[in-house]
C-alpha cells in the first residue's frame, strides 16, 4: 500500500473513491461535506435521499459508512461516514472514529476501490483534537486487514499536513511506503 499526504481540495482528486466527513442525515452540510455535495452536483443529494433512514433523519449513524456514485466528481464513488462529535473523549469517540475508517475500508473492498482519499474525519467543526484524530486514522488504516493499493490523507491546512507527515514518518511506521 502506498500512502500520501496531500494538501488539496478532496473533490479534485483523481482516485476511485473519496470519503465524505458527513453528518448522520447525509443531506449535506458545511466543510468537506458541503464541498463534496457542491462539486458532485444535485444527483449526489438525490442519491443520499434515496438511502434508507435507520431512524428518523439518520441514514448513516455515527461510525458507520454508506456509498454512492461520485456523479460529477473525478472519483467514481463517495463513501460517506459520520464521525463523532468531540465531547472530551468520554463518549467512546476514539472507538467511533476508528469505526468510521474501518467501515469505509470495508465498503471500499466490497466495491473494488483501489485508491481512496480520506479527509481528517471529525477534526473540523466536530472538534476532535487534530493530532488525536490523525493518529486514529493512521493506525486504523495501516493496521487494517485489507487496504487499497493507494491511500491519500487529504488535508486542507499546513498544520494538519505536518501532523499526518510526522505520524507516517514515525519509527513505528518506518516500514510503510508513503511518498
Amino acid at each position: 500500500m502506498r500512502i500520501n499526504v496531500n494538501e488539496a481540495d478532496i473533490t479534485s482528486l483523481d482516485v476511485d473513491a473519496i470519503v465524505n466527513a458527513a453528518n448522520e442525515s447525509l443531506l449535506g452540510g458545511g466543510g468537506v461535506d458541503g464541498a463534496i455535495h457542491r462539486a458532485a452536483g444535485a444527483a449526489l443529494l438525490a442519491a443520499c435521499r434515496a438511502l434508507p433512514e435507520v431512524r428518523p433523519g439518520v441514514r448513516c449513524p455515527t461510525g458507520s459508512a454508506r456509498i454512492t456514485p461520485g456523479f460529477a466528481l473525478p472519483a467514481r464513488f463517495v463513501i460517506h461516514t459520520a464521525g463523532p462529535i468531540w465531547h472530551g473523549g468520554h463518549r467512546d469517540e476514539p472507538t467511533l472514529l476508528a469505526d468510521c475508517y474501518t467501515n469505509v475500508l470495508n465498503l471500499a473492498r466490497e466495491n473494488g476501490v483501489r485508491s481512496l482519499a480520506f479527509p481528517a474525519i471529525s477534526a473540523g467543526v466536530y472538534g476532535y483534537p487534530p493530532a488525536e484524530a490523525a493518529a486514529i486514522a493512521v493506525k486504523t488504516v495501516t493496521e487494517a486487514p485489507w487496504r487499497p493499493e493507494h491511500v491519500v490523507f487529504c488535508t486542507f491546512g499546513g498544520a494538519m499536513t505536518r501532523i499526518y507527515e510526522a505520524l507516517l514518518n514515525a519509527p513505528t511506521q518506518s516500514s510503510l511506503p508513503h511518498r
